[in-house]
Protein backbone atom coordinates (compact mmCIF):
# COMPACT_ATOMS: atom_id res chain seq x y z
CA UNK A 1 0.00 0.00 0.00
CA UNK A 2 1.19 3.58 -0.74
CA UNK A 3 0.18 6.51 1.34
CA UNK A 4 0.39 10.40 -0.07
CA UNK A 5 0.77 11.94 3.35
CA UNK A 6 0.18 15.90 3.96
CA UNK A 7 3.39 16.96 5.88
CA UNK A 8 1.17 20.36 7.11
CA UNK A 9 2.47 23.85 6.74
CA UNK A 10 5.83 23.28 8.58
CA UNK A 11 5.54 22.72 12.47
CA UNK A 12 6.26 19.02 12.57
CA UNK A 13 3.12 19.12 15.18
CA UNK A 14 0.90 19.85 12.38
CA UNK A 15 1.05 16.67 10.63
CA UNK A 16 -2.69 14.93 11.12
CA UNK A 17 -2.78 12.15 13.85
CA UNK A 18 -3.14 9.74 10.42
CA UNK A 19 -0.67 11.25 8.89
CA UNK A 20 1.70 10.44 11.67
CA UNK A 21 0.13 6.85 12.47
CA UNK A 22 0.87 6.15 8.78
CA UNK A 23 4.72 7.34 8.91
CA UNK A 24 5.11 5.22 11.89
CA UNK A 25 3.75 1.91 10.40
CA UNK A 26 6.04 2.68 6.91
CA UNK A 27 8.58 0.45 6.10
CA UNK A 28 9.83 3.35 3.69
CA UNK A 29 9.30 7.12 3.31
CA UNK A 30 9.74 9.27 0.47
CA UNK A 31 9.96 12.89 1.42
CA UNK A 32 10.56 16.10 -0.65
CA UNK A 33 13.24 17.09 1.68
CA UNK A 34 13.87 20.81 -0.10
CA UNK A 35 10.08 21.59 1.54
CA UNK A 36 9.31 19.10 4.43
CA UNK A 37 10.19 19.91 7.83
CA UNK A 38 12.76 17.34 8.35
CA UNK A 39 11.23 17.33 11.97
CA UNK A 40 8.57 15.52 10.71
CA UNK A 41 10.25 12.49 10.23
CA UNK A 42 10.51 12.27 14.08
CA UNK A 43 7.75 10.13 13.47
CA UNK A 44 8.86 7.56 11.24
CA UNK A 45 9.83 4.06 12.90
CA UNK A 46 13.49 3.01 13.81
CA UNK A 47 14.45 1.33 10.67
CA UNK A 48 12.54 2.82 8.07
CA UNK A 49 14.03 3.83 4.69
CA UNK A 50 14.24 7.12 4.08
CA UNK A 51 14.37 8.71 0.65
CA UNK A 52 15.04 12.41 0.00
CA UNK A 53 13.00 12.70 -3.53
CA UNK A 54 14.15 16.74 -3.70
CA UNK A 55 17.13 14.95 -6.54
CA UNK A 56 15.19 12.54 -7.73
CA UNK A 57 13.23 12.34 -11.21
CA UNK A 58 8.96 11.36 -11.01
CA UNK A 59 10.61 8.00 -12.96
CA UNK A 60 13.52 7.40 -9.68
CA UNK A 61 10.54 7.97 -7.19
CA UNK A 62 8.13 4.98 -9.09
CA UNK A 63 10.86 3.25 -9.06
CA UNK A 64 11.22 3.10 -5.18
CA UNK A 65 7.06 2.43 -5.15
CA UNK A 66 7.23 -0.46 -6.99
CA UNK A 67 10.55 -2.23 -5.68
CA UNK A 68 8.47 -1.67 -2.12
CA UNK A 69 4.99 -2.97 -3.81
CA UNK A 70 6.45 -6.04 -5.00
CA UNK A 71 8.06 -6.61 -1.58
CA UNK A 72 4.76 -6.29 0.25
CA UNK A 73 6.53 -3.24 2.41
CA UNK A 74 4.30 -0.02 3.09
CA UNK A 75 5.31 3.15 1.52
CA UNK A 76 4.63 6.81 2.42
CA UNK A 77 5.14 9.82 -0.07
CA UNK A 78 5.50 12.61 2.14
CA UNK A 79 4.38 15.98 0.52
CA UNK A 80 4.80 19.11 2.03
CA UNK A 81 1.62 21.05 3.50
CA UNK A 82 -1.67 19.32 1.48
CA UNK A 83 -0.99 17.58 -1.34
CA UNK A 84 -3.46 18.73 -3.29
CA UNK A 85 -1.85 22.32 -3.87
CA UNK A 86 1.08 21.87 -6.08
CA UNK A 87 1.89 19.08 -5.21
CA UNK A 88 2.52 16.67 -8.43
CA UNK A 89 0.60 13.89 -7.24
CA UNK A 90 -1.72 13.16 -10.22
CA UNK A 91 1.14 12.49 -12.25
CA UNK A 92 1.89 9.86 -9.65
CA UNK A 93 -1.57 8.26 -9.23
CA UNK A 94 -2.08 8.22 -12.81
CA UNK A 95 1.36 5.47 -12.85
CA UNK A 96 0.05 3.61 -9.72
CA UNK A 97 -3.42 3.06 -11.58
CA UNK A 98 -1.45 1.97 -14.51
CA UNK A 99 0.84 -0.32 -12.44
CA UNK A 100 -1.95 -1.48 -10.62
CA UNK A 101 -1.13 -0.18 -7.54
CA UNK A 102 -3.16 0.49 -4.38
CA UNK A 103 -2.80 4.28 -2.82
CA UNK A 104 -4.55 6.85 -0.87
CA UNK A 105 -4.01 10.56 0.35
CA UNK A 106 -4.09 11.74 3.58
CA UNK A 107 -4.84 15.47 3.26
CA UNK A 108 -2.15 17.89 5.00
CA UNK A 109 -2.65 21.73 6.50
CA UNK A 110 -1.88 23.93 3.56
CA UNK A 111 0.59 26.52 4.38
CA UNK A 112 -2.42 29.06 2.91
CA UNK A 113 -3.59 27.82 6.69
CA UNK A 114 -0.14 28.53 8.10
CA UNK A 115 0.25 31.78 6.76
CA UNK A 116 -3.15 33.48 7.76
CA UNK A 117 -2.22 32.00 11.54
CA UNK A 118 0.74 33.55 11.42
CA UNK A 119 -1.18 36.68 10.06
CA UNK A 120 -3.83 36.56 12.96
CA UNK A 121 -6.42 36.81 10.21
CA UNK A 122 -9.30 35.77 8.58
CA UNK A 123 -9.41 35.42 4.60
CA UNK A 124 -13.12 35.67 4.73
CA UNK A 125 -14.44 38.95 6.22
CA UNK A 126 -18.28 40.02 5.60
CA UNK A 127 -18.28 42.75 3.17
CA UNK A 128 -14.67 42.66 2.35
CA UNK A 129 -14.69 39.08 0.42
CA UNK A 130 -15.74 36.11 0.58
CA UNK A 131 -13.65 34.31 -1.91
CA UNK A 132 -9.90 33.19 -1.46
CA UNK A 133 -7.98 32.86 -5.24
CA UNK A 134 -5.27 30.27 -4.98
CA UNK A 135 -2.41 31.19 -8.00
CA UNK A 136 0.69 31.89 -8.69
CA UNK A 137 2.70 34.34 -10.91
CA UNK A 138 3.77 32.49 -14.49
CA UNK A 139 7.44 31.64 -14.83
CA UNK A 140 9.05 28.87 -15.68
CA UNK A 141 5.76 26.71 -15.27
CA UNK A 142 3.10 28.57 -17.36
CA UNK A 143 -0.56 29.25 -15.81
CA UNK A 144 -3.40 29.10 -18.89
CA UNK A 145 -4.16 32.24 -20.55
CA UNK A 146 -7.28 32.59 -18.29
CA UNK A 147 -5.38 32.12 -15.28
CA UNK A 148 -3.09 35.22 -15.65
CA UNK A 149 -2.49 37.08 -12.98
CA UNK A 150 -4.11 40.29 -13.95
CA UNK A 151 -7.12 38.31 -14.54
CA UNK A 152 -7.56 36.90 -10.96
CA UNK A 153 -6.70 39.94 -9.38
CA UNK A 154 -9.55 41.56 -11.19
CA UNK A 155 -11.99 40.26 -9.15
CA UNK A 156 -10.29 42.24 -5.94
CA UNK A 157 -10.94 39.20 -3.50
CA UNK A 158 -8.13 37.73 -1.07
CA UNK A 159 -5.69 36.42 -2.97
CA UNK A 160 -2.85 34.17 -1.96
CA UNK A 161 -0.12 33.62 -4.28
CA UNK A 162 2.38 30.05 -4.22
CA UNK A 163 5.99 30.06 -6.02
CA UNK A 164 5.74 33.73 -6.43
CA UNK A 165 8.25 35.16 -4.26
CA UNK A 166 11.05 35.66 -6.81
CA UNK A 167 9.20 37.59 -9.50
CA UNK A 168 7.56 40.34 -7.05
CA UNK A 169 8.28 43.48 -9.60
CA UNK A 170 6.17 41.34 -11.77
CA UNK A 171 3.87 40.56 -9.45
CA UNK A 172 3.02 44.03 -8.42
CA UNK A 173 2.29 44.90 -12.07
CA UNK A 174 -0.13 42.43 -12.67
CA UNK A 175 -1.81 42.93 -9.50
CA UNK A 176 -1.89 46.82 -10.05
CA UNK A 177 -3.00 45.42 -14.05
CA UNK A 178 -5.99 43.81 -12.59
CA UNK A 179 -7.60 47.20 -11.71
CA UNK A 180 -9.03 46.40 -8.70
CA UNK A 181 -5.97 47.08 -6.09
CA UNK A 182 -4.07 49.82 -5.53
CA UNK A 183 -0.80 50.24 -4.94
CA UNK A 184 -2.18 50.50 -1.34
CA UNK A 185 -3.52 47.72 -0.85
CA UNK A 186 -2.85 45.79 2.06
CA UNK A 187 -0.36 42.90 1.34
CA UNK A 188 1.57 40.69 3.30
CA UNK A 189 4.67 37.96 3.13
CA UNK A 190 5.06 35.25 5.00
CA UNK A 191 8.11 33.10 5.23
CA UNK A 192 7.69 29.77 6.38
CA UNK A 193 4.67 29.66 8.26
CA UNK A 194 4.54 27.99 11.18
CA UNK A 195 8.27 26.81 11.32
CA UNK A 196 10.34 28.03 13.80
CA UNK A 197 11.79 30.79 12.04
CA UNK A 198 8.53 31.36 10.71
CA UNK A 199 8.74 35.85 9.98
CA UNK A 200 5.73 38.01 8.45
CA UNK A 201 6.29 41.21 6.82
CA UNK A 202 3.03 43.77 6.52
CA UNK A 203 3.31 45.92 3.52
CA UNK A 204 1.31 47.40 0.54
CA UNK A 205 0.93 45.99 -3.34
CA UNK A 206 3.04 48.54 -4.30
CA UNK A 207 6.17 47.44 -1.47
CA UNK A 208 5.89 43.87 -2.04
CA UNK A 209 9.13 43.80 -4.12
CA UNK A 210 10.83 46.51 -1.75
CA UNK A 211 9.82 44.44 1.61
CA UNK A 212 11.50 40.84 -0.06
CA UNK A 213 14.75 42.35 -0.79
CA UNK A 214 15.16 44.76 2.40
CA UNK A 215 14.69 41.57 4.52
CA UNK A 216 16.29 39.15 2.18
CA UNK A 217 13.34 36.76 0.93
CA UNK A 218 13.52 34.82 -2.35
CA UNK A 219 11.85 31.05 -1.52
CA UNK A 220 9.97 29.96 0.64
CA UNK A 221 7.18 32.39 0.76
CA UNK A 222 3.67 33.19 0.63
CA UNK A 223 2.14 36.52 -0.53
CA UNK A 224 -1.22 37.44 0.93
CA UNK A 225 -3.01 40.47 -0.99
CA UNK A 226 -6.80 42.15 0.13
CA UNK A 227 -8.75 43.69 2.63
CA UNK A 228 -8.89 40.78 4.98
CA UNK A 229 -5.97 42.65 6.13
CA UNK A 230 -6.64 46.23 6.85
CA UNK A 231 -9.14 47.32 9.78
CA UNK A 232 -12.66 48.04 8.77
CA UNK A 233 -14.93 44.97 8.62
CA UNK A 234 -18.75 43.95 8.94
CA UNK A 235 -19.98 41.91 12.27
CA UNK A 236 -20.51 38.24 11.11
CA UNK A 237 -24.67 37.53 10.88
CA UNK A 238 -24.26 34.23 12.84
CA UNK A 239 -23.41 35.44 15.83
CA UNK A 240 -25.41 38.85 15.55
CA UNK A 241 -28.33 38.86 18.10
CA UNK A 242 -30.74 40.69 15.52
CA UNK A 243 -30.00 37.27 13.18
CA UNK A 244 -31.87 34.29 13.05
CA UNK A 245 -30.98 31.04 12.23
CA UNK A 246 -31.91 27.55 12.86
CA UNK A 247 -30.43 27.26 16.12
CA UNK A 248 -31.14 30.54 17.44
CA UNK A 249 -34.14 32.86 17.00
CA UNK A 250 -33.12 36.81 16.43
CA UNK A 251 -33.32 39.10 19.57
CA UNK A 252 -34.65 42.46 20.00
Amino acid sequence: MIHFVGAGSGGADLITVRGARLLGEADCVIYAGSLVNPDVLQYAREGCALHDSAGMTLEEVMAVMAENEKAGKTTVRLHTGDPSLYGAIREQMDRLDELGFAYDVTPGVSSFCGAAAALHAEYTLPEVSQSVIITRMAGRTPVTEGEQLRKMASHGCTMVLFLSTGLLEEVERELLAGGAYTSDTPAAIVYKATWPDERVFRCTVGTLAKTARDNHITKTALITIGGFLGTEYERSKLYDPTFSHGCREARE
